[in-house]
Formats: C-alpha cells, structure tokens, sequence
C-alpha cells in the first residue's frame, strides 16, 4: 500500500498513467489481435505523443473530454474489425451506445471485453494521479517533446510514400491519424486544384466500363441445353473459400470453410478472377441481374433510383427471360421491404417475389434476419420442386441470409470453429451442398443452368483485396464443354449478358460486360469500390487503387485480384481525379442527379406487426435505405400508415441513420394508429451538407398489422415547384 501510494504521489505519475492509457493500451491492442504492423505502432506513438505533449499538466476536467472521445475512437476500432472487417468512420461511433449493435453483433457485449474494461481502469487511474497529486507540482515537459509528435506523423506520413502497404487501414492507421490524414488529404486536394488554376480535366474514356463485348470467342458451338436457369447467391462469401479459386490464383490462404462448396466447384466451371463491385446486397444483386455498376461511393442504390424509370429495367435480366417464355421467380430468406426488394425485384421482371413470408417451415435456430441457412434450402428445394411441375422455362433467384451478421449458427458448430463467423460459413456450406444434393436427386441439373455465386464479401483478414474477391460457380448441363477454370477477369456486371448469350438470346445493347461463356483475347477494364478503397483495372497489366485521401497507387497485376502485385508508383491530382471521374459517370448512368425524384415506398401491402421491436434493420416497414441528398437541399416526407384492425392499436416509431448513426428530425419518440385515425405526417428537413446513406426506418409494435400506403419522399433545391403530389413510379402492388 505506501508502494502505491508513494507511486501516485510521484511527479510523473500522472505523465506514467497517461502514457499507459495513450499508448501502451493500444500497443498491446495490436499485439493481441495480430495487427502488428510497425506503421500501425509508429501512428499510435504518434498519437500518443501529440495527445502527451496537449494534455500534459492541463485540468483533470479539461483534458477528461479528449480523452474519452480518444478513448471512444480506440474501443470502436477494435469492436467495428472485430464485427466487419474495416477501419471505422466518425460516423460509426454511435456503435459504442448501440444496444442493437451490442446485442445483434457482437453477441450481447463487448467483441473485445478485456480492452475495456482496460481503458476503463487506465481512466480511472490517470484520474486518481491527479486527485492524490492536485497539491504536488507536475514538471513540464521540455520545449523540443513538441516535435515529437510532427517527426513521427511525418516519418509514417514518408514511411506510406516510400514503402506503399498493401494492408488493411487499421494494421497502419489508429482512427484518431487517420482521421486527421483525412483531412490533410482534404486540404492538400485542394491546393493542388488551386495551383493547377483553371486546367480543364479530359473526360475520361467510357466505353471499356460500359460497352457491351460479345467479340469473344464462344466457349459452346450450339445454344446451351439448359431449360431453366437457378442462380443461388450467398450472403457474404469471398471467393477465397472456393478451393480451385484458391489453386488457381496461388494463394496463401488455405482455410477450407467450404468444402462442400469446393468439391461441386470441382464439377463446375469456375472463375477465379471475378470481381465484385460494392458492398450492400441491393448493389450486388443489381449489378448481376441489371448488366449494371451499381453506386461506387454510398450514394443511393441504382435499384431504387431504378423505381423511377420505366426503359432500362426491361433490360434486367429477369425481365429479358420473362419476355422470352420463362417464369421469373426471386425468394429469399429474409423480409421484402428492407432496401425496397418488394419493389425493386417485381420491376426489373420478376413473376413472382418471395420473402420470410413464403415459408412454412420451422427454423432450426433463432436469427434476426430471417430463415437460418439449412431451412431456407430446405424450403427452397420445395419452390424448385413446384417449379419443375410446369410446363414453362423457369427462372429462379435464391438469396441467403445467415452468413450476414450477427453469424448465427447451431450450438455444435459453435464449438467446432473458432469465430461466430466461421461457425455460419460451415453451417451454410453443409445447407447447400445438402440443397445440390437435392437438385440432382429431382434431376434438376439435368436441364438447368445453376450459378452459384455471392452478394458482396465480408472479407478475410490478411487475404489481399478479399473485399473485392467474388466467386462464380457454373454448373452447365454440357459441362464437359466447359473449363473447369474459366481465365480472364469478370464480375457481377458480367452476368446478366453471360446467360442470356448462353441461352442464344439477344442481349440489350444496355447492358454492360462481357460473357462467361466466351473467350476473349484482350483484357477488358473493370472497376470497383469497396472497404472505402477505388479500385481500377485498366484490362493492360495496370491496376490503379486510391485511398481515402485521393492518393493512387498503380501496380503491375495481369490481372484484377491476385495474390501479389508489384507496385510501380503513386500520384494524386488530375490523374486520380479521372479514376475518380470514372466512377462518377458510372454513378449517373441512370439519374444525373438526385434532386426532384419523387420516391414511393409505400404499398398496399398489409403488414402483420410484431410483439415488440427487436432491431431497427430487420424489423423496418418500409424500404427507405440508403438514400443520397445533395448539398444545400430540401427532403421531403410524406407518409400515412393505418392500422387494420378495428380492435388493435399500432404504435409507430419514425427514426433516421446516417451511415448507422442516429439524425434527430424532431420526430415524436412514438405514435398510435386506428383503423379510425391513421398516421398522417407531412415534414421536411435541409440538408446544409451532402447526405449519403441516409436511411428511414419506419418501426412498429403490437397485436393487428398496418398498411403503409404513402411513404414519398423527394429532395429539391429550396424554392423548387412542388413535386410531392406529382404521380411516383409504384410498383409495389405487383409484388407476390
């Protein structure tokens, strides 16, 4: 005891604390979670040098705010890796107080307890050093401890510009640096726009992102056998977990989650190189069956910005299988309305659209989302069971959910695999090489072309660029024909084309890409956008890559994804201005702009509600996601809801997120609807900065079910005309 109290009436004691909680904390953070990359060290010593030499010898009461918005940051980096693979933004923060978070995401608490509960005792003890210490003079420190912290941010700043990594942002950035580089990066974007003056930047050349390539040499002399076409998208999976993608590409990963998977990859053909565009499932399943890029920057999803024309999605596939004879069906095992699907999926051509309302079956385990993996197969082996009982060609789209988060998986799975994560991936790869099973059993693949590819990835920490890594599996009645490693680089944007070429059918000049079933001579160019990073493929041996500051690095890779890369170089300025001009025209192909679209997503849908409400994303009334309000603008909203039941009361809940964070609109917490008196709201709010994924979420409670007729919403410059009352594409009510 006179040890320690002898310790904090020390000096330094209080300097001792605080360099334990700045910097020896997130040391021992990287170390434990395998994040030991010496630039990811040298930014923590710099942030905890310059955050030393500003709070050193400054009031308990000054210097508690900063550190625990220091504090805050550090906690939400190793809780946002640990549940999705990537560095936080600021706007991810509100995690930290989420209890939805919490609960669905990380299993009820903590990802990584020990870490706070370790911050919270070096807070507390850099707190007790100043409290036994506010009688003892705190020497300060020397004049030249305030270069410290500029040397060391300037020696990673040279370290990033000498040595470019390849590696995730939070093995060599704490979010405090890279927020800060950020916004130097901001400003050092703007002198150089300013100092090149009035130079014009050249249009960037289109035709290689949105061309239609047929050119190529056909794999099959003859139209395919195939009668009907099953495409099974799997939440979530890089095309790392595919064993002949592994070989194919040499890499160092050898993890063998799938290998169901991976032996009817074996029977198949498989390409290893396939790219896949963006995160968000509505974006990855537009890019598949629209011939399409979706948004490469958070902006508002081409299948909803879709909801307002009439033209291109008639050239979705769905709608192009439709016209020739087939019967086009979409399920999945999650809700409809959530990103609007109840919408989207009946306008680009879908029959018949399913969601958790279809299935009769029991669930295997409880899952927020939806149906768990092995009964939404088991259910979706009786769909395609009724599906081969007509006459007609049929088209079928199958979406799973139980690799997307919170990973739930059974209890033994849980024990036999390390992560949550990897517990799902094994228990989704036993329900789908049981539903292959099934398929052949009924003679499916006798006449039906299977695609087994997935969404989006949720990435594989160490594994290069396996957020962008996809996976497309074929399995073609003349298989023999076929490689069983297609060569070349492809991706979603591709698909749609590669099966109605493989059918014979004409392809819409709209679509864009190349097809799997050809063999071309040349490469092509192929972009993407996902963990915050732009990727570029110039189909000539280069791909070009920019950062959160703007900042380009090139590499000499045949092609897109591959185990290694040799960098050539880096530059920012009208050079990484045109692969970020790339990306903004393909952003405009179907809006120019977001202003004065009038949006409806309401229906006449009636919705059954439930006891209570359990998670703001799975429990949603309306498809209201990610939606994209310019700078200096005016968002309207305009809903009713009405209960249905005469007996039943329907309480309501209106919340807005951006990027997952709360905004305030000034909403009542809560509202009860009738059958008599319905919710009727008509609000607005500005947007004094550029909003990107802006989402509503329309909640509610109780016994009865609603109707949600009218959910309209439009963004105008203020003093606009009036469009809230103009007619909105709807197309709800075609919804099955």
């Amino acid at each position: 005891m006179n040890v320690i109290r002898y310790w904090l009436r020390h000096p330094h004691a209080r300097l001792i604390a605080l360099t334990g909680l700045l910097l020896v904390l997130p040391w021992c953070l990287r170390a434990a979670l395998g994040w030991s990359n010496p630039l990811g060290y040298l930014s923590d010593l710099g942030i905890a040098s310059l955050l030393i030499v500003l709070l050193h010898r400054r009031p308990w009461w000054l210097a508690l705010p900063v550190l625990l918005a220091w504090g805050v940051m550090t906690l939400a980096t190793a809780e946002l890796v640990s549940a999705v693979g990537r560095l936080p933004n600021a706007s991810d923060l509100h995690y930290l107080v989420d209890p939805q978070f919490l609960e669905n995401s990380t299993g009820g608490g903590f990802a990584q307890p020990w870490f706070a509960a370790a911050l919270l005792l070096g807070l507390v003890i850099w707190l007790i050093t100043h409290w036994v210490g506010r009688s003892i003079p705190v020497q300060g420190l020397p004049r030249s401890a305030w270069a410290a912290p500029l040397l060391l941010l300037l020696a990673h700043w040279g370290a990033q510009h000498l040595y470019p990594s390849e590696e995730d942002q939070w093995r060599l950035f704490s979010l405090p640096h890279q927020l800060l580089a950020e916004t130097v990066g901001g400003v050092q974007i703007r002198a150089e726009e300013w100092l090149e003056g009035d130079v014009v930047d050249v249009p960037p050349q289109m035709e290689g992102l949105t061309q239609l390539d047929l050119a190529g040499q056909k794999l099959l002399a003859a139209p395919g056998r195939a009668r009907n076409v099953l495409i099974i998208t799997l939440e979530g999976i890089p095309g790392a977990y595919v064993g002949v993608n592994r070989q194919a590409l040499h890499s160092s990963y050898q993890e063998n989650l799938m290998p169901n998977l991976s032996r009817w990859a074996e029977r198949g053909m498989n390409t290893p190189d396939y790219v896949l565009h963006s995160h968000q499932t509505i974006r990855g399943l537009y890019a598949m069956l629209c011939g399409d890029y979706d948004k490469l920057d958070n902006g508002t999803p081409k299948g909803v910005e879709m909801l307002t024309q009439s033209e291109r999605n008639q050239a979705c596939l769905p709608a192009q299988l439709h016209k020739y004879g087939f019967a086009t069906h979409y399920l999945q095992g999650a809700g409809l309305r959530f990103m609007a699907k109840d919408q989207i999926m009946p306008h680009i051509g879908f029959d018949a659209t399913h969601g958790l309302e279809w299935f009769t079956n029991s669930n295997y385990l409880e899952f927020p989302w939806g149906k768990d993996d092995k009964a939404f197969f088991e259910g979706a082996l009786d769909y395609v069971g009724q599906l081969k009982k007509q006459k007609k060609p049929w088209m079928l789209t199958l979406l799973t959910v139980g690799t997307h988060q919170p990973y739930s998986a059974p209890e033994e799975y849980l024990q036999r695999y390390e992560t949550p994560k990897q517990a799902a991936v094994g228990y989704l790869d036993d329900a789908l090489g049981q539903f292959l099973s099934g398929l052949e059993r009924q003679g499916i693949l006798k006449d039906t072309l299977v695609v087994i590819t997935s969404d989006e990835s949720h990435g594989i920490d160490g594994v290069r660029l396996a957020s962008s890594w996809g996976f497309n599996l074929m399995l073609a009645p003349e298989q023999a024909q076929l490689p069983k490693v297609k060569s070349g680089v492809y991706g979603h944007v591709d698909l749609s084309a590669s099966i109605l070429d493989y059918l014979a059918l004409p392809v819409p000049s709209a679509l864009s890409g190349r097809s799997l079933f050809r063999d071309y001579e040349t490469g092509r160019e192929i972009i993407s956008f996902t963990n915050g990073k732009l990727r570029y493929h110039d189909g000539q041996g280069t791909l070009t890559e920019c950062d959160f500051q703007q900042r380009c690095r090139y590499y000499a890779s045949e092609g897109f994804i591959a185990e290694r890369a040799t960098f050539n170089g880096q530059y920012t300025g009208s050079r990484a201005r045109q692969i970020t001009a790339r990306a903004t025209a393909l952003n405009h192909s179907l809006l120019r702009t977001q202003l004065n679209q009038h949006y409806q997503f309401g229906s006449p849908a009636i919705i059954p509600l439930k006891a209570q409400i359990k998670d703001d994303w799975a429990d949603n009334l309306i498809g209201a996601q990610y939606l994209e309000m310019p700078k200096g603008s005016h968002t309207r909203v305009r809903l009713t809801v009405r209960s249905l039941d005469p007996q039943q009361d329907a309480h309501i809940q209106l919340k807005a997120k951006e990027f997952e964070q709360d905004v305030q609109l000034g909403l009542p917490a809560e509202m009860t609807v009738t059958a008599d008196q319905p919710l009727e709201m008509d609000f607005s709010f500005e947007n004094p900065q550029s909003r990107k994924a802006f989402s509503f979420h329309l909640l509610g409670y109780g016994l009865g079910a609603v109707e949600v007729s009218d959910f309209s919403v439009v963004t105008e410059l203020p003093g606009a005309p009036e469009v809230l009352d103009e007619p909105a594409v709807d197309l709800s009510a075609q919804s099955s």
